[in-house]
């Protein structure tokens, strides 16, 4: 599981990137980003979020979102990328 920060906006999204091929790649299976934590984010957090994705299936893995704000939701639509970070019960 790849856990995200509580905070993650502009300022701390890149440094948050740079481990998230090698945290993308010791996962077993499916990836699932657990957002749970989050509670200061920006668009950001997508970016973080799609770049996960694009790693998983790089790797030939499954992708999920876990525990997700319903805000990050909300901008998610907004942004028209809802369907590319899946939610996982």
């Amino acid at each position: 599981m790849v856990t995200l920060p509580a905070v993650l906006t502009h300022a701390v999204a890149a440094g948050f990137t740079d481990g998230l091929k090698q945290a993308v790649l010791s996962q077993p299976g499916e990836v699932v980003a657990d957002a749970s934590a989050l509670q200061e984010f920006d668009s950001s957090a997508l970016a973080v979020l799609l770049a996960c994705r694009r790693e998983a299936l790089a790797a030939g893995k499954a992708f999920a979102v876990r525990g997700a704000p319903a805000r990050l939701g909300q901008l998610a639509r907004l942004y028209g990328v809802a369907d590319l970070i899946p939610a996982t019960a």
